[in-house]
């Protein structure tokens, strides 16, 4: 009995370790990198949105690359899973500020901007997003782009950050969070409306926080 209730254990323990997943590749026109990804240290999800972790997930620290994108052309991030938890999705671009370069900057301030999302569907009820394995978006054609070749930074730069929200816990929000490195190239000079992350969640208490997350997919600032 002993024996089978600890391998049991066992099964359960390495089912829900395998359901988890991390965003590990972004794939450009011209190129397919994980070095310009910021890797997480494990597929835990991050489930306190007030968390700095909140921003590009726990990691070992910048991308080795910043990869350049044109403005028009799409982003795709690969999963090393397929997503087995349903609920939305969305990708983010962060403005690096003056100062930073995508390498450097922490994601902090209201910089960051949303291009795409993936929300539910009704009569079924389900995600968009539900076990796909990959999610990419085009790079809005007039988002800001260049490069003060003269100063030690780049205002262009930016954190590609992409997001995935499993709502398989009742009451505890898991998110799968990624962020790549880019510079943009022949864009425009759109001022779309941010947000900071942290702080595009606020949750209140345990419904409230499901329930901003679906706030969230409908009125965050979209490109």
């Amino acid at each position: 009995m002993k024996l089978a209730t600890a391998f049991l254990s066992a099964v359960v323990l390495l089912h829900s370790a395998s359901a988890h997943y991390i965003w590990t590749t972004l794939v450009t026109d011209s190129t397919s990198t994980t070095a310009a990804v910021r890797q997480p240290v494990n597929n835990s999800p991050v489930t306190d949105v007030t968390s700095k972790d909140i921003t590009c997930n726990i990691n070992n620290g910048p991308g080795s690359e910043t990869v350049e994108v044109a403005a028009g052309s799409e982003i795709t991030f690969l999963l090393d899973n397929t997503l087995y938890h349903e609920g939305p999705a969305a990708i983010y671009l962060g403005q690096v500020p003056a100062g930073s370069t995508a390498a450097t900057w922490d994601g902090s301030g209201a910089n960051w901007f949303k291009i795409a999302e993936w929300s539910a569907t009704f009569n079924p009820f389900g995600f968009t997003d539900f076990n796909l394995s990959q999610l990419g978006a085009k790079i809005p054609a007039s988002v800001p782009s260049g490069e003060w070749d003269l100063y030690p930074f780049s205002p262009f730069q930016y954190l590609a950050r992409i997001e995935q929200i499993g709502l398989h816990v009742a009451g505890a929000p898991q998110w799968y969070i990624s962020c790549a490195q880019i510079k943009v190239t022949g864009g425009g000079s759109a001022n779309p409306s941010r947000v900071s992350i942290p702080g595009y969640v606020s949750p209140n208490g345990t419904c409230e926080a499901c329930s901003s997350v679906f706030q969230l997919q409908r009125i965050a600032p979209t490109f």
